[in-house]
């Protein structure tokens, strides 16, 4: 449960991060709202995955996924750059959490 916790607190971490682009673009209230009550969400499930697993793990975890995953769907859906480079760090990232997991 503390693990799936995380994951949804990752992904709703991702959906505030595209609702902070998607505000500076149009402005409208539903935007601010998105943003809100995404990141609420995210330090909600977030906490809840805290009650059972090592803080420094969860918020590594919790990081990575909201960083990687705020720079794929920055790459898949607005044009950001595509560089070797940029991929290579991305799956550092996300194989450090891995390797947190494991150990």
């Amino acid at each position: 449960m503390a693990w799936a916790s995380l994951v949804l607190a990752g992904l709703f971490e991702m959906i505030g991060v595209i609702m902070i682009g998607q505000r500076h673009r149009n402005k409208k209230w539903q935007s601010l709202l998105y943003l809100f009550v995404g990141f609420g969400l995210s330090f909600l499930f977030l906490s809840i995955a805290m009650q059972s697993l090592p803080m420094g793990t969860a918020y590594a975890i919790w990081t990575g996924i909201g960083a990687s995953g705020g720079a794929i769907i920055g790459m898949l859906l607005f044009g950001e750059s595509r560089n070797w480079k940029r991929v290579l760090f991305i799956m550092m990232i996300l194989g450090a959490a891995i390797g947190l997991k494991l150990i």
